[in-house]
């Protein structure tokens, strides 16, 4: 008996941590089942082709909203190749409403509901023998389309004739409470009628099944299955060549005490804790094993303090110098105590991703999110001051009581905050949660398929949701890219909210025939330059001093071979270069870690740049000048200085992975930094 989980990922390098817990769960317990994992940008034929090729005669598919309708198109397709195969799904997509998908999609044979271990390991033992019937099998929603494949046709026959019909009034239907024993059994039944049948036979535990009379068949649903605890899960990674390359998802608890109406995660408010005696043993598994990142996937890591600073004091402790970890916080939650770890900690050590959602003191209330944006604000700058640590701030348009105006200013709110990423998401209405239940109240109308993306809200029209998908393709292309870092900088300062900034540029990407097309890395810098000769036409000095931002910005991020037109002309300093290269190789005053190579490898390895104005940022964005400090645009002299920069590409820093830069002097060959 063959059983496949079968996953389909977003990326290569994400791995699946629902079905890889789930087997590794069921060969705990004597089971086996293997695992076939693709993505969505496979070609589904691929996939078709390959899961038939591997035969199984059970197929589990782990469904969430980005790959459920390639799911779906599959497990029709198989079922039509192989229709003696069951055909099984899990996952957050299909557990809310289980028996609507199986009357509208008869070649499944069922749904697992909730947390999978224990199911899934029951109806493996189902399958190969050891249990009777599928109905003792708790977090089940199946069709009993066929006969009970452990129970000879006689026995079948004598036991259904045993059991006695009792047909339940309308006024009845919600049974969920109720303790008596109840099998349901294939028999003849009115269309859309439910039934109750309660079978002469105690001897299985007590539950309640419901049946429902679809087109071909009758759908059976069991009680839900109680909490796992979070120790009995076992650990998967004890193999990691198979996640080679890949993130590693790591979970130390399940629930969320929060009530947040747009997340599953609300619905379970009783906070599982995997212990930290098992949690030591598998961070040391990390760390020894020197994994790039490990991904935390706890809803709220830091809701039970005690758990969240024993983990983060660990990995402190016992820091490799090479793994970072991500965890997803409530900023509001930190105090003083987690600050001063946060202090210890080297730089690229953890990232933090913080769900602000919105700054709307009236739509936080109608998501009933528990949030202090005050002590979320102060503790966010807080952790930004130590620059040790990448923030990850999240915001969600589409929401109660947020129309354009109201986003934009969560906007500038978040973006003052300076965190390394700003991800701009838009409301997913998810099957069972409360705002699927809300949404008519507030007037928002959602797409019908998965992803279930609002389309617009009584507060936000159609248009404006387009205009904002445009602010999220340039904050994601310019502001989350970290490639324009300091232009941006400054350029924000030349808006009244730096939301305006990224509505400006979508705007130009529309008006240019820009939008919907792939550009190269440079092309992006050039359409940035290209914006801002528009942006600024009649005044040089102001464009030729963001010519020289860029020129930084991009040669931060990687030694540039082919250098771009815009970029100024260096051959006037070829020579002074040359001197320089020469000099350290003799000297090695900056490049220290480029023992055994010599002047002409040196000059390969690593970039001088010379600017004309004191681009390079010194504290806090405000740079110096021969006279006076100055911020911003407000220069204090003409583009004719002589400002030389040499960028280390050796030597990058953790959380940005910018190259270390050094200033030169007129003791490396070039004229004063501050010249006149």
């Amino acid at each position: 008996m063959k059983v496949i989980l079968a996953a389909v990922n977003a990326k290569y390098i994400h791995s699946n941590l629902a079905v890889f817990s789930l087997r590794a769960y069921a060969v705990q317990h004597g089971q086996e089942a293997e695992i076939a994992e693709y993505t969505i940008n496979h070609q589904p034929e691929h996939i078709l082709m390959d899961l038939y090729k591997r035969k199984p005669d059970v197929l589990a598919f782990s469904c969430y909203i980005w790959n459920f309708e390639m799911i779906l198109e599959l497990a029709e397709e198989f079922s039509l190749l192989c229709p003696e195969t069951d055909i099984w799904l899990g996952g957050p997509e299909v557990s809310w409403h289980a028996k609507k998908l199986l009357e509208r999609h008869p070649f499944l044979r069922g749904i697992m509901r909730g947390e999978g271990e224990e199911t899934f390991l029951e109806l493996l033992e189902y399958y190969r023998g050891k249990r009777q019937t599928l109905e003792e099998i708790r977090g089940l929603t199946f069709r009993q389309a066929m006969l009970d494949r452990s129970l000879p046709s006689m026995e079948l026959q004598h036991q259904t004739d045993e059991m006695q019909m009792v047909r339940q009034p309308e006024s009845q239907k919600s049974v969920s409470g109720q303790e008596e024993t109840v099998h349901v059994k294939l028999q003849e039944q009115m269309e859309g009628e439910q039934v109750i049948r309660q079978s002469a036979s105690m001897e299985q535990p007590a539950m309640v099944e419901i049946s429902w009379k679809s087109q071909e068949s009758v759908v059976t649903e069991t009680h839900d299955r109680g909490l796992l605890p979070l120790d009995a899960v076992p650990f998967i990674y004890e193999d990691l060549q198979q996640f080679e390359n890949r993130i590693l998802y790591y979970e130390t608890s399940r629930g969320c005490p929060f009530s947040c109406s747009y997340c599953l995660s609300s619905i379970d408010k009783r906070v599982r804790l995997r212990s930290f005696d098992k949690v030591r043993g598998e961070l040391d598994f990390f760390l020894e094993h020197r994994v790039p990142q490990v991904k935390f996937v706890d809803r709220t890591f830091n809701c039970n303090k005690k758990h969240s600073r024993q983990i983060w004091s660990y990995i402190t402790e016992h820091d490799n110098g090479v793994t970072n970890f991500h965890f997803e916080i409530s900023a509001d939650l930190l105090e003083e105590e987690d600050l001063a770890l946060f202090r210890r900690m080297r730089p690229g050590l953890i990232q933090l991703e913080i769900g602000v959602q919105s700054t709307n003191p009236d739509t936080i209330r109608k998501i009933h999110r528990t949030m202090d944006l005050h002590k979320l604000r102060e503790r966010v700058n807080a952790v930004h001051a130590l620059h040790n640590i990448h923030q990850h701030l999240d915001l969600i348009a589409g929401l109660p009581d947020e129309d354009y105006e109201s986003f934009r200013r969560s906007y500038g709110d978040v973006y003052a905050m300076e965190p390394e990423q700003l991800q701009l998401g838009f409301l997913k209405v998810l099957k069972g949660s409360a705002m699927e239940e809300e949404a008519a109240d507030y007037g928002v109308v959602y797409r019908r398929k998965p992803p279930y993306e609002v389309l617009y809200t009584r507060d936000l029209p159609y248009a404006d949701m387009i205009r904002l998908k445009a602010v999220e393709e340039m904050t994601e292309v310019y502001y989350n890219s970290g490639q324009f870092v300091h232009t941006l900088r400054q350029l924000a300062k030349e808006f009244d909210n730096p939301f305006d900034l990224y509505a400006a540029l979508g705007d130009y990407y529309e008006n240019h025939g820009l939008s919907a097309i792939s550009h190269t890395r440079i092309r992006r810098y050039d359409i940035l330059l290209d914006f801002i000769r528009e942006r600024f036409a009649g005044d040089a000095q102001k464009i030729d001093f963001y010519r020289e931002l860029l020129t930084l910005d991009l040669y931060l991020r990687e030694n540039v071979k082919s250098r771009p037109v815009w970029a100024r002309d260096l051959s006037p300093y070829k020579e002074a270069s040359a001197a320089f290269y020469k000099k350290e190789d003799q000297e090695r005053k900056y490049l220290k870690d480029y023992e055994g190579f010599h002047a002409g490898q040196l000059a390969r390895m690593t970039h001088i740049e010379v600017f004309t104005y004191p681009v390079v940022a010194l504290e806090d964005s405000t740079w110096v000048s021969d006279t006076k400090q100055t911020t911003g645009m407000h220069v204090a002299m003409p583009g004719n200085g002589c400002y030389p920069v040499l960028f280390d590409y050796r030597s990058r820093s953790p959380l940005t992975g910018e190259a270390v830069i050094y200033i030169l002097t007129k003791e490396d060959g070039y004229g004063d930094v501050y010249s006149d």
